[in-house]
This record gives structure tokens, sequence and C-alpha cells, in this order.
């Protein structure tokens, strides 16, 4: 077990490599009653072609690694959920484009709900009918999504940016791919990337770092997994340019909708590199379009926006952008102003003062969510999965420049990397 102290955050992190290839961090919060555990796999929408050294590549039906965190649940004796509950556990489990989790919180009987996780997780159960009914239950949900205006305009926007990359199609998939799904392509998933090897197991809270990994020993002693070869995974080439700058849908929605941004012409980087992009770029835009921004003020008073109004990037290995929007009675006019701030912006320069100012705020905004183990658990795998830790943003953003911030606000908001997805009332 390796202690991973944190001295400026005053955190302790212990960690330990199983010998299946388990990747275990815990990190005990003093004062905390509640315990949270997170068990993910580097596996995501965005994973639908690869291959396992010594076997053929394998292309899979879209919204498989959605569907297969539906059925995880599912076993032979009964129900996951009910498991949890009776030791008084809420359990939960998301899937996005790179990772799947599966996670519980609760304020007692620890040992009891992280064995049901581990277990549960590495313990599928599919056959023909479960699998079949499962498509009733998703297709449903995918209407649900086609349905709502506010996951159509971003997913609109994604599509906009996106040639080729599967982070353009929705992570559920649609009807007809997930129609194409068996038991036996989930297998094939599941044998791939739910080995220990590509997993992380993360606990937070109220724990006894000592207790939790002689647990997760003893429980994965228990279990036999060969040794997995490194995943291949494979991406067709994804022009630099956006593939549509425009798009408008109409709907039933009150007011018109609109989300855009900019596309990174480049992709591949990876951890400090990749933190460093991520929190520049998201220290531009809260100067730039943040609520205390000059601009943020000047559209609020005009009406062109509301409190939806906000801004967000997307950061992986793999793809990056941008987004900005939210409801407007004029989506034309909000966007043509937010542009021409971005470029009067490139002109003038984000002076040192504003630029120390959105530092600050930024570093006690996330020193505040360290009081929340939701937060951190939901974020310590993401960048662990990106070769950095959630533990650096504070020494990153310390280091960051507003050199490095001008510099960033030319390279990034580039007219010829921008897309706009529209939605107006019918």
């Amino acid at each position: 077990m390796e202690q991973i102290r944190h001295d400026q955050l005053n955190e302790t992190i212990y960690y330990e490599k199983m010998e299946n290839g388990l990747d275990v961090y815990v990190l005990p919060k003093h004062g905390f009653s509640k315990s949270y555990a997170t068990f993910t796999t580097k596996y995501g929408s965005i994973d639908n072609h690869f291959q396992v050294p010594g076997k053929d590549p394998v292309k899979v039906p879209d919204g498989i690694a959605h569907f297969l965190e539906h059925k995880m649940f599912e076993q032979e004796d009964g129900d996951v959920f009910n498991e949890f509950a009776n030791n008084g556990a809420s359990a939960n489990a998301f899937t996005s484009f790179e990772r799947t989790a599966y996670l519980f919180s609760s304020t007692g009987h620890v040992v009891e709900n992280l064995t049901i996780l581990l277990n549960f997780v590495q313990a599928p159960y599919f056959t023909e009918e479960n699998v079949e009914k499962e498509k009733g239950i998703i297709g449903q949900e995918i209407k649900m999504y086609d349905d709502n205006a506010d996951w159509r305009v971003y997913f609109g926007l994604i599509e906009n940016m996106y040639h080729n990359h599967p982070v353009k199609i929705d992570i559920a998939g649609t009807i007809d791919s997930i129609s194409q799904i068996t038991k036996d392509t989930l297998y094939t998933c599941y044998e791939t990337f739910y080995h220990p090897s590509n997993m992380l197991l993360f606990v937070v809270g109220a724990v006894k770092p000592e207790e939790i990994f002689r647990l997760v020993r003893e429980n994965q002693g228990q279990k036999e997994y060969g040794l997995q070869p490194e995943i291949e995974r494979f991406f067709e080439e994804e022009p630099a340019e956006v593939a549509n700058p425009v798009s408008i849908r109409e709907m039933s929605v009150a007011m018109p909708k609109v989300m855009f941004g900019f596309k990174e012409k480049k992709a591949g980087l990876q951890g400090k590199n990749l933190l460093q992009q991520e929190l520049t770029t998201q220290l531009v835009l809260d100067i730039l379009l943040g609520p205390s921004s000059d601009l943020y003020q000047k559209l609020y008073e005009q009406g062109l926006i509301n409190d939806t109004f906000g801004t967000d990037y997307s950061c992986e290995a793999q793809y990056a952008f941008s987004v900005i929007g939210g409801d407007t009675p004029n989506p034309e006019e909000l966007v043509k102003q937010v542009t021409e701030g971005l470029e009067k912006a490139k002109q003038t320069g984000i002076s040192q003062k504003d630029f120390e100012l959105s530092k600050k705020k930024k570093i006690g905004a996330f020193l505040r969510s360290l009081n929340s183990i939701e937060f951190i658990a939901n974020s310590f795998t993401k960048y662990k999965f990106n070769g950095t830790d959630l533990f650096e943003i504070v020494p990153t953003l310390e280091n960051i420049t507003v050199e490095q911030v001008n510099e960033r606000l030319k390279d990034h908001f580039q007219m010829e990397q921008r897309s706009v997805s529209t939605i107006k009332p019918v």
C-alpha cells in the first residue's frame, strides 16, 4: 500500500495495484459520515472498434457500452439495487463517451456494499431473453432523449463538429443500432473492457484504507483472471475543420435554444499537457463569458440570455471542443455578439487583473468542491484515465500565466472552427 501525500491540500491518498492489474485508490475523509465508491472501466460509447492482440478486430453496434451498463444490474438471482438498498446504500451507474462507472454511497455497511459492487460488476449475466427485453427499455430511453430539446441542441453541435469520430454518435445509440446487439456481442465487450487491468476502484469518505485494501485483496484473489494484453482502439482519421458550420432544427419549445462552440484542430494530448489545456480554456471562458464578465452583463441586460446561459469545455485525449449557449429569443444575435466579443478580446488581450481574479475564483471553487465526496469520486477517475491527477488542478492553475491564457484565446477560438446548433419553435 503506497501513500501519496498532497501537502498543499492536506490530503493523503492510498494506492495499491492488485495482482490482476486492478488499480485501487482510497481517500479517507475524516469528519465525514458518508462514503462513496466508484468502480470504473475505461470503456465508453466511442469504443466501438477495437482489437485485443492475438484476436481479430471487432466492430460493434453503437450504444453497446450503455446497453452493457444497463444489463450489469440484472443478476440471475435478482436485482442488485435491492441488495444495496438492504444495506442502506444508494447505487447508480453512468456511461460517458470515455468510461462506464458503477457507484454507491452510504453512511454505513461500507464493507458489505463494496463487496456487492465488486461482485456484481465482475459477474455478468446475459441471456438472449433479457437482452431482447432490454432493447425495448433502452429504445424508450432513446425516444425520450430524441424529444429532449436540450439534449438535441447539444448533440446537434457535436454532430456538426465531427465528420467521423464516434463522439458524434449518441451515447445510447439508435433504435436500429441497439437492435443488432446480442448476448454474444455483450460478452465480447465485457471480456475485453471489464478486465481488472482496464478498471479503477476509488473509495472516499469515512473509511479505513487498511480495511478496504484487505477486503479488495481477498475479493479479487478469489477470482481468476488471465493476463490481458493492451487493448487497441481504432478511430477513423478526423479532419481538422468542422463537418457542418450551422444546423437548425424545429421542435416544440417555448423559446429558441442555441449551442455553439469551437472544435480543436488537433487531438492527442495526455497528462499534464491535457490538464493545462483544459484549465487554460476554462479560464478564458470564465473571464470573457462568466457571470461577472462585461459581455455577460451586456447580453443579460439586452434580454439575449437568461440563467440557462453557460459555457463548457470537453477535453479528452481523442477530441476536445468548447460549448457556449442556452435559451435565447434571438439565437443569431447572441452568436453574433459573443463572436464579436471574442474577436475583440483577441485584439485587446485579457488583462492581468481579470486573469488573476478568475484564477483565484477558480482555485477557490475547486477547494470548496473538495468538501463533496461525490465530486471527488466522479472526477478522480476521469483525470487518472487521462494520465493526470485531480489533485494537480491547483498547482497547475497556479502556474498558468496571462500570456498562456491570451495565447489560448487566439489558438482555440477561430472562426473556421466554429459551429452553431439551433432549435427553434415549430
